[in-house]
């Protein structure tokens, strides 16, 4: 068997191996596909499914912090950041409030400019619950600060519903307590989605851009769209945490493709000097 024989025989069989192994992974892939897609079933997904540039409905009615039923719509009438908490939360709803508070006491936007809504997605939760905790982050923000801008309100079960379904804000009640996501919705005035902030510590120069982009109708990228690729909701955590699966498999799909290619250019190098040679 000559050389070039023999390298086109290692080439081949290299090529062999390395659709083999994408053949495997593939099959793997589909296999914990199907097993993820039985687990979802089992259970509702925690987390945000971002649905930028649709509306939320604005004949919602809900409670606000005097006890006083008020109309979505009235509210949402300029620029405005939606935060959706429960108030007896023991820890992570009160760490996204804070952020809220540190944010908004450093935003650099006419605080007459736009509106900030804070909604319990508890039922049973009662407008004192919304007043006392108003209360305690208002107190936070510098003097003069208007009241009116930050409200707090509460709703039944039906309303709740439909404003989460429209947001795409997924949560599961576990005990006296519920498993869910994290961060901001900033809407337009007339109710689009435009963008989503994740996380409980927020950039003032990113809500600004955020509110902006609000004022002019216009959807903005979520900055953090990279952790739908590289990280997993981790609802134990209430955080997003770096998923070793997603980031190994998609490595390795990449490095067997490169590989082939890699193959399929140097066996055409090989044939070429063969032929050049003869």
């Amino acid at each position: 068997m000559s050389a070039y024989e023999q390298r086109r025989t290692l080439v081949d069989v290299l090529v062999c191996f390395a659709v083999s192994g994408i053949f495997v992974l593939t099959a793997c892939g589909a296999e914990a596909h199907m097993d993820m897609a039985g687990m979802m079933k089992k259970r509702p997904v925690i987390g945000f499914k971002e649905k930028l540039g649709a509306y939320v409905p604005l004949d919602l009615t809900f409670t606000d912090e005097n006890g006083k039923a008020v109309q979505l719509g009235k509210l949402i009438d300029r620029p405005t950041i939606l935060s959706l908490v429960y108030f007896h939360c023991p820890d992570v709803c009160n760490l996204l409030l804070a952020g809220m508070a540190d944010m908004l006491s450093k935003l650099d936007v006419p605080p007459q400019d736009y509106r900030v809504i804070t909604i319990s997605f508890d039922p049973t939760e009662t407008a004192a619950q919304a007043m006392k905790k108003k209360i305690n982050f208002y107190n936070t923000l510098p003097a003069g600060y208007p009241e009116t801008t930050w409200r707090f309100l509460t709703g039944d079960q039906k309303n709740i519903d439909r404003l989460t379904k429209a947001v795409g804000f997924g949560y599961v009640k576990t005990g006296d307590d519920y498993e869910h996501p994290v961060g901001l919705i900033v809407l337009s005035h007339d109710g689009k989605i435009i963008r989503y902030i994740y996380g409980d510590t927020f950039l003032p120069f990113q809500v600004k851009m955020a509110l902006i982009e609000a004022s002019q109708g216009r959807i903005g990228p979520t900055v953090n769209r990279l952790l739908d690729v590289c990280y997993s909701f981790d609802p134990h955590t209430n955080s997003y945490v770096f998923d070793v699966l997603k980031v190994t498999g998609a490595v390795c799909l990449i490095t067997a493709l490169a590989f082939i290619v890699f193959l399929v250019i140097t066996g055409k190098k090989y044939r070429k000097g063969n032929n050049g040679g003869t």
